[in-house]
């Protein structure tokens, strides 16, 4: 099995390696070649889940290898291949190689097609290389090549000023919360001296990760995760990252990338403090609840879609925060079915109309029948009408919420705000398929022209849309991927957090009591036990009940605003106008963030800019004038002085030589009356000294 996980990463690895140098001699760019190679992922990555359905025992191997000798320690570097391991690399190879499939015919003509494959394969790996890592500095490594290839794929058509400034705000604002996250990593690593998962959870179990360090490196770690799954107030990035190409916002901002934070959730769950949980669960619910009134008035399809998304990501961080661990990673896997088909849905429209704008659309299922069942089909599953996908999964989640709250009312709102966001959930996605699929064309030129999209295009539709239909039925992620056991030394934690409330890792009612999951029966009470699992069971089923009741009545708020026509939603916005206004300016946040921290940062650069060219320039160039005044004086005492005294030197010799060349006649006569000359003077001076 190890060698079929690594086959799972090098075979999309490869592939990048050499499509980035051979697609341009490739056959249609070889988007053939990258298609395939995922596909052969997908076979193995199904091929895994099989033998985890039929393996009489659970599926763990935990390989490592020596990475990084750093002389007293030594980084090892390794897959963590279980279960949850398992469902992550189908979900990711699966939704992967849809999308692909899907790409063939959404980006046919492309201008720069051969590079959108290659950087589909670099996502592709990375993502993969995130699930498989088996402790957290690989998993950082990979971390941050997610955000790479998550940058040059929203940026593709960086022509477009929009799509370059959401790259480049989806790279900055995911690397505000990787600061977080490289800190609480960093945390531990100098706690412990090591990144390894085992390691990690046996420190959290023996006592040896406790207390604020714990509490810091669990923080740092959720702020990470806040980042890539755009938790509030880090969701800012994911709504403009709609400006990539649709298959893009299906693959990366639907079912893999944004789900990479949940993940890392749930696959570090131990390590989080039972306070941190609790801060997890409330910013979860406030992100589901936030998103949601916002999707509620968006006309544009792909960023109903958008906040959708973040609604939903929050409903699985508030699963995870409250105890839900098979709830929220179960909504996981059932969300990239649905909200995949949904993004490709919206692309299908796209592709036909040429329009992002539901004003522009109505009436297409007569054009399109394929792209409007699959889409309802979608659309039933995110609002969790019984029998799909979305029903289970969510309200296990809401489920959950509701017998934490029950344990502890003091926390019952986080049950009331989903149920709520249910019923909000339901309505702006039905209004989005009303506006799109039913009712008469808004635009004539536009729906005259629309068709229903290519076979390359509908066959991953329609395997979604099944998808979203069965892969909530059985109970198969909750018996195959059971929530991880706390010891006894954890059991006493939460038991002096008591007042806090966040205990152990369990998707069932164990965890909403003051003891761990894998305690024995003995030390409760039988009777106990029954009662706890009589009130989870009463929890489950209010939750169901509450959640498809508010389901039907944002559904039937929905039917009567939008396809019978009997509430105005006109007069409805003009009534509450202020209410419009706030929702529609997104409660300004993005506003504020430009206002105080874009603009505060545009006044830094300034000033950082004046200070260089004022005061670092103007030092360098008072420097260069001193050096260059300092030079012109040197310049001028070498003429003056030193050349002057060196010519005066050789001017004085020069006289004297001329003087003394008058000396020289060439006549004998004159030389011998110099010479008697010279004695009668030296004969007259030594007569006249004695």
């Amino acid at each position: 099995m190890l060698n079929i996980a690594i086959c799972i990463i090098a075979i999309p690895f490869v592939a990048l390696v050499v499509h980035t140098f051979l697609s341009a001699r490739m056959p249609r760019r070889g988007d053939w070649f990258a298609t395939g190679a995922v596909f052969l992922s997908l076979g193995l990555a199904c091929w895994l889940f099989v033998q985890m359905l039929f393996s009489p025992t659970p599926i763990y191997i935990n390989f490592h290898i020596d990475w990084l000798n750093l002389g007293s320690r030594i980084i090892p570097a390794g897959i963590l291949l279980d279960h949850l391991t398992i469902v992550m690399l189908v979900v990711v190879t699966l939704v992967s190689a849809l999308v692909y499939l899907f790409s063939i015919g959404y980006m046919h003509g492309d201008v720069r097609y051969g590079r959108y494959f290659s950087y589909l394969l670099l996502f592709t790996t990375s993502m993969l290389g995130l699930v498989l890592a088996n402790n957290l500095l690989v998993l950082y490594i990979f971390w941050e090549l997610v955000g790479l290839s998550s940058y040059l794929l929203i940026g593709h058509w960086f022509e477009r000023d929009t799509a370059a400034k959401a790259a480049l705000k989806a790279f900055i604002v995911t690397r505000i919360g990787d600061v977080g996250m490289f800190f609480g990593i960093l945390r531990i690593y100098f706690h412990l001296g090591t990144f390894d998962y085992e390691a990690i959870f046996q420190a959290v179990a023996n006592g040896t990760l406790s207390g604020n360090i714990r509490v810091l490196a669990g923080l740092g770690i959720f702020f990470g995760a806040m980042g890539k799954s755009a938790q509030f107030p880090l969701h800012v990035w994911l709504p403009d990252a709609m400006e990539g190409p649709t298959p893009i916002s299906a693959l990366i901002h639907a079912a893999t990338m944004v789900a990479a934070g949940v993940y890392l959730v749930g696959r570090m769950f131990l390590i989080f403090d039972p306070t941190v949980l609790l801060i997890i669960a409330y910013i979860g619910c406030f992100t589901a609840l936030f998103a949601a009134t916002i999707a509620v008035v968006m006309d544009d399809m792909k960023k109903v879609l958008a906040y959708s998304t973040i609604s939903q990501l929050g409903y699985m961080m508030l699963g995870l925060g409250v105890g839900g661990y098979v709830a929220g990673l179960f909504h996981l896997t059932t969300h990239a079915s649905f909200k995949a088909l949904l993004f490709l849905g919206s692309g299908s429209v796209i592709h036909a109309l040429g329009t992002q704008s539901m004003r522009e659309m109505g009436g297409l299922r007569k054009k399109m029948p394929v792209t409007t069942v699959t889409f309802l089909i979608g659309t039933l599953a995110i609002v969790g009408c019984p029998f799909f996908a979305g029903f289970y999964s969510k309200d296990a989640i809401i489920g959950a919420a509701l017998a934490f709250g029950l344990h502890h009312p003091q926390h019952l709102a986080l049950f009331l705000v989903s149920v709520f966001t249910a019923g909000l959930t339901a309505f702006y996605m039905f209004r989005l398929f009303f506006k799109t699929f039913t009712g008469s064309p808004r635009d004539q030129e536009k729906f005259h022209h629309a068709h229903e999209s290519p076979l390359v295009m509908t066959i991953p539709l329609v395997v979604l849309a099944f998808l979203a239909i069965v892969s909530g039925h059985g109970g198969w992620f909750q018996k195959y991927n059971p929530a991880p056991q706390l010891s006894t030394y954890e059991a006493q934690q939460v038991a002096e957090h008591a007042s806090h409330v966040q205990p152990e890792a369990s998707s069932s009612f164990a965890a909403n009591r003051l003891v761990p999951a894998g305690t024995p029966v003995a030390e409760h009470g039988a009777e106990e036990i029954a009662d706890e699992e009589e009130l989870e069971h009463r929890a489950h089923l209010g939750a169901m009940v509450a959640s498809t009741l508010f389901g039907a009545i944002g559904f039937f708020l929905a039917y009567l605003m939008f396809f019978k026509r009997r509430l105005s939603s006109a007069a409805i916005i003009q009534r509450f106008r202020a209410v419009y206004t706030l929702l529609s300016n997104k409660y300004y946040i993005d506003d504020f963030f430009h206002a105080v921290l874009v603009r505060t940062l545009h006044a830094v650069v300034w000033l950082v800019g004046v200070f260089d060219k004022y005061v670092i320039d103007g030092l360098v160039n008072f420097s260069g004038l001193a050096t260059r005044f300092t030079s012109w004086l040197v310049g001028k005492f070498d003429n003056i002085a030193v050349d002057g005294a060196v010519n005066g030197t050789a001017w004085t010799t020069g006289i004297l030589g001329e003087i003394l060349s008058l000396s020289q006649t060439g006549r004998i006569r004159n030389y011998l009356l110099f010479i008697v000359l010279g004695i009668v003077t030296l004969v007259t001076v030594f007569v006249f000294i004695k």
